[in-house]
Parts: C-alpha cells; structure tokens; sequence
C-alpha cells in the first residue's frame, strides 16, 4: 500500500545505491589499471593516474653531450646541448649533480664539477659547461633534475608484452595456453551436462530423485580435496599433466553446477512442449537436441559465463594438473605471479598484464551478460 504510483519507496532508493557504490567500487580500479597500463614508468611513479592527464613533477637522470663535442672558445673549453628532446616542452624547478643532493641548484645557477670545469641548466634543460683545460672521458657529466613534464601514453607496454617473444615479461605463449585450456574446459562440461541434465528433468527412470541428489551434494564439495587423489588417479591411468588432464579436472569441478543449472531449467520448460513433441513422433535425442538446447540458450550461456571465468582466472588447477617445470604450459595467471616476483617494481609492466587478463573475461561478459541473470533465475519461480 506503501508503494503508491509516482512514488518510490526508500527500499528501492537504498538498492539503486547500493548498485552505483558497487559500479563505481568495480569500475575505479579497472579503469586505473588500464589507464596506467599506457603510461611508462616514470610517469607511474611520479604521479597517481587520475592525474595523468595533467603535467607530473619527476625526478630525471640525464647526461650532457660526449667530452668529444667541446669546442674550444678563447681561452675555455666549452660544451652547450640541450638535457631533454627538441620535441619534449618541459620546465625545470631543481637540478643537481650529485645523486645525494639533487636539488641543490636552481634553473640558472652554476655548479663546479668535480672533474673540473662548471655547468650551467637553464628552466629549459639548455645547458652549458665551461672549463679552462680540455674535459676528459668518454661519456658526459650527469645532471640530476626535477621537471615538469607532460602527460605521456604508449603501446610500448603492450608490444612488450604481447609482440616482443624476445622479451623476458612477454605473455603471448601464456595467453595462447590459457585459451587452449579454458575453451575445451568450458565447452566439454556444457555438452555433457547438457544430456545429463534433460534425463534428470525429463526422463523417468530409477534412481532419478537420489541422482539429482547427489549432484546438489557435490555442490558444496571443496574443489581442494580431490586434487591430490584426482592427480593420483591422473599419473596411475597415463593421463599424466598436460592439456586432456586439466580439461578433465575443470570439466569434473564444474560438472555440479552445470547439471544443476540447466536441470532446473529445462524443468522449467512447459510440459505439453515435451509430450505434443513424443506424440509426434519424435525421439528423445531430436526432442532434445531440436527443442530443449535453443530453448535453453539462457542457461547454457549463464553457465558458460561463469565456466569460463573461473578456468580464465584459476590458477591452482592450472599448476597442479597442467605446468611442469618447462615452463612451456603455463598460464597467464601463473605468468603475472612470475612477473609480480620478477618485476616488483615495473607497475607499468604489471598492469598491462592484469588488463591483458582481464580484457578477454570483460569481453565475454558484456557478449552474454543479457541472458545471465535469466539462466540463474531458471526454475526459482513456478
């Protein structure tokens, strides 16, 4: 009675909340992981990436011209360049030449250099170096600086990790591998549960009600105590680790759910649908394959959603029944834990690949989120 036209009640004001905070808490981070998946380094360090549309404060190592390059001006040696590109507008505020002290010297101020001579930086990275006898060495002085820099983006990042099969953070094989074995895992179960679930929802035989039974039972089965047998079981049959072995255990960990998921569902489906069909003649395998799978689309691809995501991201099943000590099998899961031990503090290499490993989850997500929540809810209301 409360809920009178034109109005809305605060129940609902407090659910439609609670959906923008839980957006907003999920799209925060994924859009500043992809964004400093486009910035370098420096850029990630000198500035949080909400600002990086905007000039960033960093600390440079640069270096002057070769000792090669001086000319000789009267009486002093002189080498003049600029520390930074013709193409790169930047505003020096500190430099140095110490890597203790560096900001000791204001733009325009005048250092001595402790091989002799002195060096004078400019508020635009123009630089001069004077000294009475001739600069010796083969690589120029450091110049330690402050600058503000301008907002900078790049696929390098990107080409590194997926392009560059030389690079030692490359992820390419890792993706093709994940692929390999999340397509099978996610498609072998739904063909099998499929069959199992309309003779559970359909077909009247022995045993049917201890059947369904038994597989909400292993519902609530911990996935991590069949491991270590089911492996047993693996490497005593010749199945060994390697691609059929994870396919098998994924297809045997997901087989609960799918069963359960699409029994439901196509319990739901209209009777006279099923018996007009037997009266016509037709068998249980053309009922089946030409009238309950395109009716039951939803669930299969709810179940596929989530089939997938979970051999996309899984990274214990993947070490246990697939990676040996190659390293030619591992997965993208396992890949970004060998980076996080490798490349601790390359962020911009790190979350290129998170992005990476979760752009194909996001993809087939909002390809198929329209018949998830309708999968889910099959058989939930008669």
């Amino acid at each position: 009675m409360n809920d009178i036209a034109g109005t809305k009640p605060a129940l609902r004001w407090v659910v439609h909340a609670s959906v923008v905070f839980l957006v907003v808490l999920w799209v925060i981070p994924t859009l500043g992981l992809l964004i400093s998946s486009f910035r370098t380094a420096d850029q990630i360090s000198g500035s949080g990436w909400w600002r990086s549309l905007f000039p960033s404060e960093q600390n440079l190592t640069l270096r002057s011209a070769a000792p090669d390059t001086q000319v000789l001006e009267g009486e002093l040696y002189v080498i003049e360049g600029q520390l930074f590109g013709d193409d790169e507008p930047t505003t020096i505020s500190k430099w140095g030449i110490s890597a203790r002290d560096v900001d000791a010297f204001a733009p325009g101020e005048t250092a001595e250099l402790r091989r002799g001579g002195t060096i004078t930086v400019d508020a635009g990275g123009a630089y001069r170096m004077e000294n009475t006898e001739e600069f010796s060495g083969k690589r120029g002085a450091r110049v330690f600086v402050t600058a503000q820099l301008p907002p900078e983006f790049t696929l390098d990042n990107y080409k590194k990790i997926l392009l560059d099969q030389s690079s030692t953070d490359s992820m390419a094989k890792a993706f093709f591998n994940t692929l390999t074995v999340t397509i099978p895992a996610t498609i072998i179960p739904i063909l099998v549960a499929a069959f199992a679930a309309y003779a559970l929802a359909w077909m009247e035989f022995p045993g049917r009600a201890l059947l369904i039974a038994a597989v909400v039972g292993l519902l609530v089965v911990p996935l991590q105590l069949a491991l270590i047998p089911l492996l047993k079981f693996h490497l005593n049959t010749g199945i060994g680790k390697g691609y059929l072995g994870v396919w098998l255990a994924h297809t045997g960990f997901g087989m609960p759910l799918a069963i359960y998921l699409l029994r439901n569902y196509m319990a739901g489906l209209p009777r006279d649908l099923i018996e007009n069909a037997r009266v016509d003649g037709a068998t249980e395998f053309q009922i089946f394959t030409k009238l309950i799978l395109p009716l039951s689309f939803p669930a299969l691809a709810s179940f596929a959603i989530f089939q997938f995501l979970w051999t996309w991201n899984d990274l214990l099943v993947a070490k246990v029944f697939l990676i040996d000590a190659t390293g030619q099998t591992t997965v993208m899961t396992n890949r970004i834990v060998e980076l996080l031990g490798t490349r601790g503090g390359n962020w911009e290499i790190l979350a290129t690949a998170a992005f990476v490993s979760i752009f194909v989850p996001l993809v087939v997500f909002f390809a198929m989120q329209k018949y998830l929540v309708r999968g889910l809810l099959a058989g939930s209301v008669k």
